[in-house]
């Protein structure tokens, strides 16, 4: 099992010099298993995880696996810049997430309507099929995909994939101080080789001004590894105001709890 990460921010993209290091797209991480793909969410980083897929695959079918947290715009702004998806119809993209709220395929096609967006789904050639997935455990050929939700306003689920090679959990935009959802995200990360989590705020700014707003931060994260039983932490969807001198900082303190901690950057691989 490959993990790359493609954006790691949050909120916002964050193009600028001092946040480059770690990166200023949002929220993307590609799982590879041998020739098969999954991706988890939709952020701004799609757009370069596609060009790296056509550059890649040339004239050769591209599919994939696309799980989808919810439908903040920092997890579906890649959609409409994503190559693939015009480029021929014998891609095609399984999409998963929940329709709690609203069907994905409606998501998409408002996102892309006008006056947003100058051209529609339409210009699109791969094929889509949606599915619906709420808590629980899935069989996906050779893999299991446990979704859970987490504590989020309108919502946001969590994903947990266990293969031969490992299991890794994906749990980003989460606010802990809910005891049902804190015993279920450890539950998620239970044992987990990988567990990236979101640490978006500092300690002391989600304790002044944040709470409510659905994020975690570094020192949260680090006791959720260290109860479940995780062995290696990312920290992922990074502020917006946090530089790469900030998440070094960061990075530093959480190492003082627990060593086995980083901090996700764009281009980051990770082998299991």
């Amino acid at each position: 099992m490959r993990l790359k990460f493609w954006g790691v921010r949050g909120s916002t993209p964050t193009p600028q010099p001092e946040n480059l290091r770690y990166g200023g797209n949002t929220s993307c991480v590609e799982v590879r298993l041998g020739d098969r793909l999954y991706v988890f969410d939709c952020g701004t980083g799609l757009r370069t995880l596609g060009q790296q897929l056509r550059h890649e695959f040339k004239d050769r079918p591209v599919s994939a696996h696309i799980f989808v947290s919810h439908f903040h715009w920092d997890h579906i702004q890649g959609i409409p810049f994503f190559g693939p998806l015009y480029d021929k119809p014998e891609n095609r993209f399984l999409f998963h997430c929940s329709s709690r709220t609203r069907r994905l395929k409606q998501v998409m096609e408002e996102q892309m309507a006008a006056p947003y967006f100058p051209v529609d789904m339409s210009e699109m050639k791969a094929q889509r099929d949606y599915y619906g997935l709420e808590e629980g455990r899935v069989d996906l050929d050779d893999v299991t995909v446990e979704a859970m939700w987490l504590n989020h306003p309108q919502g946001c689920m969590g994903f947990r994939l266990e293969t031969k090679q490992g299991a890794m959990v994906y749990a980003t935009d989460n606010e802990p101080g809910d005891a049902v959802f804190d015993k279920n995200l450890r539950k998620l990360a239970a044992g987990a080789d990988v567990l990236i989590y979101d640490a978006q705020y500092l300690p002391e700014e989600y304790q002044a001004r944040k709470q409510g707003w659905g994020h975690s931060h570094w020192r949260e994260a680090v006791d959720v590894v260290m109860e479940s039983g995780a062995k290696e932490l990312i920290l992922f969807h990074h502020d917006p105001d946090h530089d790469d001198a900030c998440i070094d900082r960061i990075v530093q303190q959480a190492r003082s709890y627990y060593p086995r901690v980083r901090a996700a950057a764009e281009g980051m691989e990770i082998e299991l």
